[in-house]
């Protein structure tokens, strides 16, 4: 029993210094690369402090023989005062030039360390895959990388500034006060297990709640996220009541818990205060008494007084240093589960060059949602040859949107194969798979940008006339070339100052400028009209003839001139042919176009 005792015991330690050791290997990683100003900030530090503790002895000299002139018979001395004060107002100057100094290099260390942090956390998110995003979720992403890094600048910030300034001090001023009278130092000593308590106390009651205080502030950016973005649909479904209840109820929820710690450390502050005044009270009375005897001079009283404040006031910064440290330190781990997350999707390492570009081929492949359990494809068997346009239909949720997303990799298979001219797509380094695939999604993402500049997006080294041929071909020239500034024309935040169909067409304008070996449009389409909609697959024909092009659709008019169209039902195949095929010999498409021809009569 000893023995398995020991066993769990020496595995639990070695997990603890394995996972201690590698945090602080990551944060190393950022301190080591402006350590030098950090050790510049810790000797101006040093120099503020040490004026600090020399200026009471002073004080003493300046009060003791200088005014009640104790060792000339009672008489003073002005030019003792004099120098001495001079000399103080020098050390003065020079503390304050070192504190200023000091505050140069904690900001230079803190920001910079910062913004590298900032820079990778943005780095790897880039990389993460779809699920790793869910997981996350964007409130709780946006949280880390803008309010948990500044919690990590102003960690690191306070630990260079104030874990040197309280440590020194603190033990300086004990250190002093021993040599001045030991009777002080015995009382302050005797103070401190107190404060010590007391400090241990409050930090041991808010600690756990820094964690719960950035969860909350997820939560509340979360909202706002969801709502900035879904503004229209608030409006339009007069829900704004209950969004603002929503929203002031996670508010609730982070005031409250911001007041809980706010509380807590309200409570010790006056304590600390009280056992501060009480020891100058208690270094008052003994050295009236100390005074009266000869044991010690009035300047010696005073100058103790002065160390007790300073200690006092060292200790109650280092409680306040440790509620920052603390809270600095849970938005650390916070910010390390983004540094610290490998890409869920792992790159392979083949190029992409291959003899036959634009074939698609589904092996078996089957495939659920990550922690979903309820597969969304089953048993997939289709091939797709280089320049041949397949159109893929089917009821909503059978699986048409997953099924395209497989090929660019944006999810893996949980089983079967998926190959891209004749290489499975797992093999592929991600950014040569994609450089050969071009997505146009239904829900068009536009960025802040010019119109121009959104369709360059696809092809960055596009000249202006190749940015123009794609928005011919999509359809979408005429409405650009009717604005005030026509390609110059500024988006506005998520393209809310164009229609659906002119986002839509600047979307494929984009995607097709790509000149990819494989085109795939999910759904792209929907919001243009049917005109419009047949101008464009013949314009495309003309622009990319040689891509492959894989089309989502819900309308017969858009699937009926591909070469083939594949019918989908609950995840599965159910035919494949042309339009004249499916209608005689399947009963889904039938029904399909029975309803659309329907709903036109």
């Amino acid at each position: 029993m000893q023995g398995d005792l020991r066993f769990f015991y020496a595995q639990g330690t070695s997990f603890l210094t394995n996972y201690t050791t590698e945090r602080l290997i990551i944060m190393w990683k950022y301190i080591r690369k402006y350590l030098p100003y950090a050790i510049l900030a810790a000797l101006c530090m040093v120099g503020e402090v040490m004026m600090d503790l020399i200026q009471p002895g002073m004080m003493r000299q300046i009060v003791d023989n200088g005014v009640l002139g104790l060792e000339n018979n009672g008489i003073g001395d002005l030019s003792l005062v004099w120098h001495y004060g001079i000399l103080m107002i020098v050390l003065v100057l020079f503390g304050g030039f070192c504190g200023s100094m000091n505050n140069v290099f904690v900001h230079m260390t803190g920001q910079n360390i910062g913004n590298e942090m900032r820079k990778d956390c943005f780095r790897n998110i880039m990389t993460f895959s779809f699920p790793q995003l869910d997981e996350f979720g964007t409130g709780s992403l946006v949280t880390r990388v803008t309010n948990d890094i500044t919690q990590v600048q102003n960690f690191v910030s306070q630990f260079v500034r104030g874990m040197i300034r309280t440590t020194l001090l603190t033990f300086g001023s004990m250190y002093f006060m021993f040599r001045l009278n030991q009777t002080f130092g015995l009382i302050v000593l005797c103070v401190l297990p107190f404060i010590v308590g007391c400090m241990a106390f409050c930090l041991w009651k808010a600690n756990p709640l820094f964690s719960r205080l950035q969860t909350q502030l997820d939560f509340v950016n979360g909202i706002m996220q969801e709502d900035i973005s879904g503004i229209r649909i608030i409006k339009a479904c007069v829900r704004e009541i209950y969004e603002k209840l929503r929203f002031g109820k996670a508010n609730d929820e982070l005031i409250r818990t911001q007041l809980q710690v706010l509380v807590i450390f309200a409570f010790m502050n006056p304590v600390v205060n009280a056992l501060m005044y009480v020891t100058v009270a208690v270094i008052l009375l003994a050295g009236s008494f100390d005074v009266q005897s000869g044991a010690t001079t009035p300047g010696a009283v005073m100058a103790a007084i002065t160390y007790t404040t300073q200690l006092l006031n060292g200790v109650l910064m280092l409680v306040m240093l440790f509620q920052n440290i603390s809270r600095g330190y849970a938005s650390w781990k916070r910010v390390r589960e983004i540094l610290h997350s490998e890409p869920a999707l792992k790159d392979g390492d083949f190029d992409g060059n291959t003899e036959c570009r634009g074939m698609i081929e589904f092996r078996d492949v089957s495939f659920a949602y990550p922690g979903s359990g309820q597969p969304v494809l089953e048993q997939i068997h289709l091939k797709i040859q280089p320049g041949e346009t397949i159109a893929i239909m089917g009821a909503t949720g059978c699986g048409k949107t997953s099924l395209v997303n497989l090929i660019p990799r944006f999810y893996d298979v949980d089983s079967g194969t998926i190959l891209v001219d004749g290489v499975d797509v797992k093999a592929y380094n991600q950014k040569s798979l994609r450089n050969k695939i071009a997505v146009v999604l239904q829900k068009s993402e536009l960025f802040g940008v010019t119109i121009g500049e959104n369709i360059a997006w696809g092809r960055l080294d596009a000249s202006a006339e190749d940015i123009r041929a794609a928005a011919v071909a999509a359809q979408a020239d005429s409405f650009i070339s009717g604005t005030s500034e026509g390609y110059d024309t500024l988006v506005a935040e998520r393209g809310m100052s164009l229609s659906g169909g002119q986002k839509q067409r600047i979307s494929i304008a984009r995607g097709i400028l790509k000149s990819a070996e494989i085109v795939i449009f999910d759904d792209s389409t929907s919001a243009l009209d049917l005109k419009t909609e047949a101008d464009l697959y013949k314009a495309l024909q003309a622009f990319c003839p040689e891509s492959t092009k894989v089309i989502v659709a819900q309308r017969i008019a858009s699937v009926r001139r591909a070469d083939r169209i594949v019918v989908m039902e609950q995840g599965k195949i159910a035919a494949v042919g042309t339009h004249e095929e499916l209608q005689e010999n399947c009963g889904i498409y039938q029904d399909i176009c029975r309803s659309q021809l329907d709903s036109l009569a």
